[in-house]
Order: C-alpha cells, then structure tokens, then sequence
C-alpha cells in the first residue's frame, strides 16, 4: 500500500549510515566487554577470536553488524540482573530498529530452550558508545 511504501523509502534513506553506526558500536562494546571482569566470552564475529572470523571478515563489507552476545561469569542469575538493571539498553526482542536492545534469551524461549542460561543476546543500536558501555559497565558490576 502507499504507506507501506512510503515508510519504506523512508527508511532506506538511512539505512547505510544506521547500519554503519549500529555496526562500529557494536565492535567497540564486543572489544572492551572481552576484557570485562564479568564476562567470561564474547560472541561477535568481529572479533579476531570468533570461530567464523575469518569467514567474516571475507563475506562481510562494511562491518561485522549490530548483534553479539555475552555469557557471563555469574551465570543465568547474573545475566538475569544484568538485563533488568540496565538503563538505556531496551529490554525487547525485536531487531532492526535504531535502538539498542538486550535480551535473556533463554526466559524468552523458556523451558527447554537450547540458549545458554548465561547468555545475554545484544543488538547495538546508533546511541553514544560511552552511553551504552556505561549503562552495560553499571549493570554488569550490580549484578555481580
């Protein structure tokens, strides 16, 4: 219809430079969160640590994209007190948007679900990196 239309070509005239941004914050969070005391692996092909690196760093231009997980040294209790001290980040599921959002996957998918409980799955959105490490930093430090 023509307002599907029109919100689509709306939104493709941004597309690039959202996607740039989402994509540079995500690598510096996956970066400095590697190094975190409280976390004790980062999932983010960006990473020269990843398994799927190299295949990465040959398939993708412009970035390795906005998404990447944390598992955390306290475990499902940590992970769960991180996602619901946080500040800025949004707790949702949706992706694509221009706003960060963490999730606790394995509550979402609840019994059953294949995801590590210690898992927090991020999408890095296009706010100020020193804003959402920040938020991430007090977070994580909370939940001990």
């Amino acid at each position: 219809g023509p307002l599907e239309a029109y919100m689509l070509i709306r939104c493709m005239r941004t597309l690039g430079l959202r996607v740039k941004a989402a994509s540079a914050n995500a690598m510096e969070l996956a970066q400095r969160l590697s190094n975190h005391a409280a976390v004790s692996q980062v999932l983010y092909p960006g990473l020269p640590t990843h398994e799927g690196h190299e295949i990465a760093r040959r398939q993708m231009t412009g970035g390795f994209g906005g998404m990447f997980s944390i598992r955390l040294r306290g475990g499902e209790k940590a992970a769960i007190a991180t996602a619901a001290g946080i500040k800025l980040w949004k707790r949702a599921t949706s992706l694509g948007g221009v706003e960060s959002l963490i999730e606790h996957r394995a509550s979402i998918e609840g019994a059953g679900s294949p995801c590590p409980t210690d898992l927090l799955r991020l999408s890095a959105g296009i706010e100020d990196v020193e804003d959402l490490f920040a938020d991430l930093d007090r977070a994580l430090r909370a939940a001990g």
